[in-house]
């Protein structure tokens, strides 16, 4: 599992942005929120670089944490 910081997550239409994109590259990857922290954790077989490169073109760029 892989945790984010996305400083620019803030609302549950961020989250749901988040969580759209990162399933588009992995229909069954795991996300788990932490919203006051804007950390998101990722259980995926996508690439970590290819997650935050997809996170980064729908406007919410990401660091790990």
């Amino acid at each position: 599992m892989i945790t984010y910081h996305i400083p620019d997550m803030s609302c549950g239409h961020c989250k749901a942005t988040v969580e759209k994109t990162i399933h588009g590259l992995d229909p069954v990857a795991r996300i788990e929120f932490d919203m006051p922290a804007r950390k998101v954790a990722v259980e995926s077989n996508a690439d970590a670089a290819i997650v935050t490169a997809a996170l980064a073109k729908v406007g919410f760029p990401a660091s790990p944490a």
